[in-house]
């Protein structure tokens, strides 16, 4: 199906061609106009076989079986290799080409990049185009994938319909419920080839396998950084527009994240649910707990490029870093002395406050 538009550059004639095509049946879209055709036709086709516990309907029985599965949590397919479980076979089969074979048949042709599924790198051409073509029926808010609009219409309704066999915790979509079940199995089945590491799900592996290669694939339109994760870009983007969404219900303060409001709530409570398995010590949040541990362990994971010490945490790193390229960044404002170290500098205010108290003492007498 050709649209017949006609162009005086041939990159003109790509740009429309990658551009996505809107279907008038739905809010959906596609990225060429010649998969306009076949889409539209799965509106057409009668969908008789309701899902008698949510209402949706599917063109074949075997469709909504496969559906059913969402619901009980049912997953009798195995992979013979990491031993995942998945509930039809088709996810079996995408599981051992994408995770095991590494298969990425589908290249985006403005950055190169190349993806394991069709629908994957559809959603990725629409961080070149910028395209959102989901909106919220009851706030208007515009999304990039179905998945997230549906994600976000929970949050108007509270509904919770999936449900861990478990613990009996509910989530508001099937993403959050695997990711938790996960916390029963302790499975691991994802690793890094490059330092061994191990993850619960290939998105955190993706995310991961950044650091080693400094990927940074999500950068800001106002001001141009780059990040390797997008909730990163989006944690970002809420410094142009202030927006503090999230507030504490016990002293009205705001914050841009709900992780930060998860954090400041807990001066309220006290509380500190993470606990050291060898000194019992509890610590409010998890990456004080983790950097606790190392004084165990002796860990040190974080290296010097130029000299190749190592250090525990990020700040000593940085610290000493500073002792390669001599920068002192911290400026005594009452006598204009620099200072590698804040911790230096606090320490010449105060001998400086002490003298002068002292001198002043002296001339009054």
């Amino acid at each position: 199906m050709d649209c017949f538009t006609s162009f005086y550059e041939p990159e003109e004639l790509r740009r429309h061609t990658c551009r996505a095509h809107p279907c008038s049946d739905c809010r959906g879209s596609v990225i060429c106009p010649t998969h306009l055709k076949s889409h539209q036709q799965t509106h057409r086709i009668k969908k008789i076989y309701p899902c008698d516990q949510c209402g949706k309907s599917f063109p074949t029985p075997s469709k909504l079986m496969t559906h059913q599965k969402t619901h009980t949590g049912e997953r009798p397919y195995h992979c013979s290799q990491c031993g995942t479980s998945v509930s039809n076979l088709a996810h079996l089969k995408r599981h051992q080409r994408i995770i095991h074979l590494g298969e990425k048949p589908y290249h985006c042709s403005q950055c190169d990049k190349r993806f394991s599924q069709a629908g994957h790198l559809k959603t990725h051409q629409r961080t070149h185009t910028g395209e959102k073509p989901y909106h919220c029926s009851q706030c208007g808010k515009s999304f990039g994938r179905a998945g997230s609009l549906k994600t976000h219409q929970i949050t108007h309704t509270e509904e919770k319909p999936y449900h861990c066999s478990q613990c009996g915790d509910n989530f508001t979509s099937l993403y959050f419920l695997k990711k938790h079940q996960i916390t029963h199995t302790g499975e691991h089945p994802y690793h890094c080839s490059q330092c061994g590491r191990s993850f619960s799900q290939a998105g955190d592996l993706k995310q991961h396998q950044r650091t080693h290669t400094g990927e940074k694939p999500y950068h800001c339109s106002q001001c141009g950084k780059r990040f390797g994760w997008a909730r990163a870009l989006k944690t970002h983007q809420l410094t142009h527009t202030e927006e503090k969404p999230y507030h504490c219900s016990q002293c009205g303060r705001s914050f841009s994240q709900t992780a930060h409001l998860k954090k400041h709530q807990l001066t309220h409570t006290g509380e500190k649910p993470y606990n050291c398995s060898q000194c019992g010590k509890g610590f409010s949040r998890p990456a004080h707990l983790t950097r606790h541990q190392r004084t165990h362990t002796g860990e040190k994971p974080y290296h010097c490029s130029q000299c190749g010490k190592s250090c525990s945490q990020t700040a000593d790193l940085k610290r000493h870093q500073l002792t390669h390229i001599g920068e002192k960044p911290y400026h005594c404002s009452r006598c204009g002395k620099s200072f590698r170290h804040l911790t230096t500098l606090k320490m010449h205010q105060m001998r400086s406050f002490s003298t002068a108290v002292s001198v002043g003492r002296v001339l009054n007498a």
